[in-house]
């Protein structure tokens, strides 16, 4: 029996106590936007620290201006005898915020297994698959590799942050003023999806992202809708008119300059695309929806990957509670985000917002920004080794070929990991699109939780070769 072959009885013998482990982490409130959840996320991060000194790391929970991050490093700093580059891990154990709570079918912090009507087992959670579930994937990797060879294949540096979801706003600082000590040979990267159930796959580019926070105020009160009304002006029909004036009938977005640094594909890469066959029907159906609302005259699959987007993500304003009260309200707020790629430049793109909206306010009424991501997209190297080493090794574990293709969504460190650190990154995940990741009853497949653990000692391995 190799050594490899060995690491993967060992992850099959030892899947429930994995189960355990990642059901004591999801079982910590670590919502990372949320004050309230300070003290749940610092617990979070000294339950990773001390799950990674159980298997040997050399740990830190280090401080930044919000949630710390966990460091961790094989040996101290290298793995006598290792072979392959240097790794950098990253992931993230602070979780989305668990609203509407109502919609959960029990509560979001006590872990379960579900057996669905098709015979997948699944564990719900809050931070199931994004990103305890995955991060922990890499981990338990790692653990059977010592528990069965008392060393890692490779020299192992983890970054485990605390503030993915609300932007990674004080990791970027901490990666800058750190930027000699992580500077290592590769990136790896655990918090992206599988292409389906069936099919693995290695993300080779990440939108950007530029989250906007807007605040209208009118009239210094609220006011009685039957003694102002028609006179005064209401900052939700204001700020419903400015947001809605942000696309075209052709769905494209009308903020200035926005599309500059938006290329188009290469013919060769728009038919894989293409040649993937991602339809309405299987992509919107099972959400309960059939028409694409994106940009009129592109494919399906290149609106969810490979262009830029603008969404509202929350509007806040007025009365809400139960019953009427007439008012026309002092103030309304909105939340906006961008998804960018290409060369797209955040700044720029949050500048030429902010004045879209400013163009179209009264004189007397006022606005005011606040910003909680400002990151620009990524394209990754087709030609990194590691990549077609991982690609084959995948293969291997799941029986299918893994493709290669990009994702919709922002891990914002990572354009660092490249422009700081000097790094490329390996981009592995085994999310699904079912999962409900950001909403009510997130999942995580216990075959991929399998699976996924397995897929990471083999990608360890094929990257230690010599």
């Amino acid at each position: 029996m190799s050594t490899l072959d060995a690491v993967l009885a060992r992850i099959d013998q030892n899947i429930d106590q994995s189960v355990e482990r990642l059901f004591a982490l999801l079982r910590i409130a670590s919502v990372s936007t949320d004050p309230a959840f300070k003290d749940q996320c610092r617990a979070a991060a000294d339950h990773v620290a001390a799950d990674l000194t159980s298997i040997g790391f050399e740990t830190s929970v280090r401080p930044t201006a919000g949630h710390p991050v966990v460091v961790g490093k094989s040996n101290g700093s290298t793995e006598p005898g290792a072979g392959g580059p240097r790794v950098l891990f990253y992931g993230h154990y602070d979780v989305q915020p668990v609203d509407p709570l109502n919609l959960w079918k029990t509560p979001p912090f006590e872990p379960r297994i579900e057996t669905l009507p098709d015979g997948r087992k699944i564990i719900i959670a809050r931070g199931a698959c994004d990103d305890k579930g995955q991060a922990m994937t890499f981990i338990e990797a790692c653990r059977a590799f010592k528990a069965v060879t008392g060393k890692l294949p490779l020299s192992i540096t983890t970054m485990i942050e605390g503030e993915e979801e609300c932007g990674s706003k004080n990791l970027f600082a901490f990666v800058r003023d750190n930027a000699e000590e992580f500077k290592l040979d590769l990136a790896l990267v655990c918090d992206t999806a599988m292409w389906d159930a069936q099919t693995p796959a290695v993300t080779t580019s990440l939108r950007g992202l530029v989250y906007e926070d807007v605040k209208i105020t009118c009239a210094d009160r609220d006011l009685h809708s039957g003694v102002f009304g028609g006179a005064a002006q209401n900052p939700i029909r204001l700020l419903a008119k400015i947001l809605g004036a942000l696309w075209d009938d052709n769905g494209r977005v009308t903020i200035p300059s926005f599309y500059d640094g938006v290329h188009e594909l290469p013919d060769d890469i728009k038919a894989d695309l293409k040649s993937l066959d991602l339809t309405p029907e299987k992509f919107l159906g099972p959400i309960g929806l059939k028409i694409p609302s994106g940009e009129k005259d592109r494919m399906l699959i290149e609106l969810v990957t490979t262009r830029p987007t603008a969404e509202i993500n929350g509007i806040i304003g007025g009365y809400t509670g139960e019953g009427a009260k007439t008012v026309i309200p002092g103030e309304a707020s909105a939340k906006v985000s961008f998804r960018l790629v290409g060369d797209q430049d955040p700044v720029k793109i949050r500048d030429n917002f902010r004045a879209f909206v400013r163009e179209r306010l009264p004189a007397d009424c006022k606005v005011e920004f606040g910003n909680f991501g400002l990151g620009g997209a990524l394209q990754l190297s087709f030609d990194n080794p590691a990549l077609n080493k991982a690609r084959e090794v995948l293969g291997e574990e799941w029986g299918k070929k893994a493709v290669t293709v990009g994702a919709g969504g922002s891990i914002p460190i990572v354009s660092d990991f490249k422009s700081v650190l000097g790094m490329d990154s390996l981009l592995v995940g085994f999310a699904l699109d079912d999962d409900r990741v950001h909403s009510p009853n997130e999942k995580f497949d216990l075959t991929c939780y399998h699976k996924g653990i397995r897929s990471w000692a083999r990608i360890l391995d094929a990257l230690a070769e010599k």
